[in-house]
């Protein structure tokens, strides 16, 4: 596939400047997942192998996210499609997108998933990345008011409900924050975990996350933006925190929190937070700088939704990095493909989150 995603008609630019995915682009950005989601090899694990009972293919252990390279790499493809099938139907594809959703996500396989969590060695496999990824996608299920989308949900719901619980007890031991670039990032797993919480009215899960959310971030100030990015970075640390924190505090109390934790996004030229640049998108981890931007610009879309001051120029670094990281999402080499397509989707409709 082409990298040229940005050059033909698969995003417009709406008036208020932002862009706006179209069903051409959706179906492009489609083929990606659809593509690896059941292709078994190659496959990275992490599971702790506590005898030989695991020593066989992954899709033996996850039945329903057992392509596209890795566990979390795969939930969030299957979001990624649910995504696109609410936002455009009737899309090019939406056979193909429901006949694997539909082969994927059956009760029997997501409690064949949910075996290998019960394991003592493998509790916190996928912790924290992978387990906001699956909330993510219950709560696009849980949205999605067709009979297929409630058939999937119901199927799904027992694997959320056992994360959601997991979650509760880890943020409960949890202490300190995890302020890194990569898939342990605190801030960002709790945003995920906490839009899920609402939509499916886990006040448990909810009052875990906005106290872990204020005992660990709520006295921070003035993040250090010149050490980002990290060379592995798809995560920024300082951006994510704040886009957790506009779910968790009042808004008044945001105006404030945001302007003394990250000031450098309110002066009147906005220099910190260049856009990050790859040399290699076959190396699998100096690819993700490409994700970094794209993961930056739904943060940036975000604070600015939830902030009176500098709103204009906080939206056009947005859209200088989504515009820089979108021909690049479908590169050719499997290290960008298999993920990168569903940090597109999140960027571009999270507006609508």
């Amino acid at each position: 596939m082409p990298a040229s995603f940005a050059q033909q008609a698969y995003y417009t630019r709406k008036s208020n400047g932002l862009l706006d995915l179209t069903a051409q682009g959706a179906a492009h950005l489609a083929e990606l997942p659809l593509r690896c989601m059941q292709q078994e090899f190659p496959y990275k694990t992490g599971v702790v192998f506590s005898d030989s009972s695991l020593v066989i293919n992954p899709r033996n252990y996850h039945p329903a996210f057992y392509g596209c390279y890795d566990w979390h790499s795969s939930v969030h493809g299957h979001w990624m499609l649910v995504r696109l099938l609410k936002s455009f139907p009737g899309m090019t594809k939406e056979k193909e997108i429901i006949t694997k959703l539909s082969q994927n996500l059956t009760a029997a396989n997501i409690k064949q998933e949910q075996a290998l969590f019960k394991n003592k060695e493998n509790k916190g496999f996928e912790r924290i990345y992978g387990w906001s990824w699956l909330l993510q996608l219950q709560r696009e299920l849980l949205t999605w008011n067709t009979p297929l989308g409630k058939e999937l949900a119901t199927n799904v719901q027992p694997l959320a409900s056992q994360f959601a619980k997991a979650y509760v007890d880890f943020l409960g031991k949890l202490m300190y924050p995890i302020r890194v670039g990569e898939h342990t990032n605190l801030a960002f797993g709790l945003s995920l975990a906490w839009d899920y919480a609402v939509t499916a009215k886990d006040t448990d899960l909810q009052n875990a996350i906005r106290q872990a959310a204020i005992r660990f971030y709520a006295a921070d100030k003035n993040c250090p933006v010149a050490w980002e990015p990290g060379g592995y970075d798809f995560l920024s640390p300082c951006l994510e925190e704040a886009d957790l924190m506009w779910r968790i505090l009042p808004a008044a109390e945001y105006q404030q929190w945001i302007k003394a934790f990250l000031p450098d996004l309110f002066a009147k030229d906005i220099t910190a937070f260049k856009v990050a640049q790859v040399k290699d998108l076959t190396d699998g981890k100096l690819v993700h700088l490409y994700g970094l931007n794209l993961s930056r610009a739904w943060c940036l879309y975000g604070i600015a939704r939830h902030t009176t001051e500098n709103r204009d120029a906080i939206l056009r670094l947005a859209n200088l990095h989504l515009e820089a990281a979108i021909p690049h999402v479908a590169s050719g080499d499997y290290a960008g493909e298999h993920w990168l397509a569903s940090f597109a989707v999140y960027a571009l409709t999270t507006e609508n989150n």
